[in-house]
């Protein structure tokens, strides 16, 4: 069974979701979601041997949300699962991210490899870090609506998708990220939402059950704390310039949907293409065929497999 419970960890309360017994698993979640995002991974590798911990990330859920923007750059947030490895009493962990998770995972794995022996991402690439600032980038290419540059100012995503949250959680997990011209780019006068409606039907992988978990959790928590995140793009890239071309040595594992706009867009293709020149131990690349960018929810089975044979191998 899945306990919850609210540990202190890098100064903030950290509330997670737990099962298991044996070598330490963390799975970070991304962007709009929560722990609960994880709620087919957590019993099956529970089951395989392993003990799994999924927290509410740093402003997410019932996690502490600090109010500076500053707080949320990726040493905050690798720091907060450092801290969390050290207070269950272990030393090591195999990190795991999807999404904005992602990112977390594999900085994890390369500041700390003493700590994080193995690590596996999910929907996003290793890092790359560029020649420029990530905003920079954009605005040099002629891009001034991409959904990172719209999330910017402080306020403006926040009222729109505070406006009716059940719509907007109906919209962000139903729609995706299939659709690049949809999702990624802001029409202007249409926000991120675009055309929402109410009645949009709901995807299999997806019920009226999990969408209340999710709807009820931002009615609580607000959006801002996980916006916060993308307003640290140019000052992650400025706060990792010691790390520019390392790689990942620890046995690594890429997992994403093949209609994922992440992977096949703007940004993502060519980093696919190129994993290795990051992560020299890559054990697997498994592109789902139609699967979008919610992968580890709308593709259970396929993922829990990868993953477990990927951490069973690797301990």
């Amino acid at each position: 069974m899945t306990f919850s419970r609210t540990i202190s960890a890098n100064g903030i309360d950290i509330f997670l979701l737990e099962q298991g017994e044996g070598p330490l698993v963390v799975l970070c979640h991304g962007w709009p979601e929560l722990s609960y995002s994880w709620r087919h991974q957590i019993p099956a590798i529970a089951a395989a041997g392993f003990h799994v911990v999924a927290p509410d990330m740093r402003g997410f859920g019932r996690t502490g949300a600090p109010a500076d923007i500053n707080a949320y750059s990726i040493f905050d947030t690798v720091g907060d699962m450092v801290a969390l490895v050290a207070a269950l009493d272990k030393k090591q962990a195999v990190i795991v991210g999807h999404d904005w998770g992602a990112p977390v995972a594999w900085h994890a794995a390369l500041f700390r490899p003493d700590v994080f022996t193995a690590v596996a991402g999910l929907s996003v690439p290793p890092p790359f870090r560029g020649r420029a600032r990530p905003l920079d980038s954009l605005r040099e290419n002629g891009i001034t609506n991409f959904y990172w540059q719209y999330f910017q100012t402080p306020g403006v995503a926040e009222a729109e998708f505070e406006r009716d949250i059940g719509l907007t959680m109906r919209t962000l997990l139903g729609r995706g990220f299939s659709d690049p011209s949809a999702s990624l780019f802001i029409q202007d006068g249409k926000g991120f939402l675009g055309d929402a409606r109410s009645d949009r039907p709901l995807p299999g992988w997806l019920s009226e059950a999990d969408l209340a978990y999710f709807t009820e959790a931002y009615r609580r928590s607000g959006f801002r704390g996980g916006l916060n995140w993308y307003r640290n793009l140019d000052r992650n890239w400025d706060l990792t310039a010691p790390w520019q071309g390392a790689q990942i040595h620890q046995p690594s594992l890429f997992i994403a949907g093949s209609k994922d706009s992440v992977i096949t867009g703007l940004i993502g293709a060519k980093r696919v293409t190129e994993l290795e020149r990051v992560l020299p131990s890559l054990k697997q690349k498994l592109i789902i065929d139609g699967a979008g960018h919610w992968v580890q929810q709308e593709c259970a089975d396929e993922v829990n497999a990868a993953l477990i044979g990927f951490l069973k191998e690797v301990q």
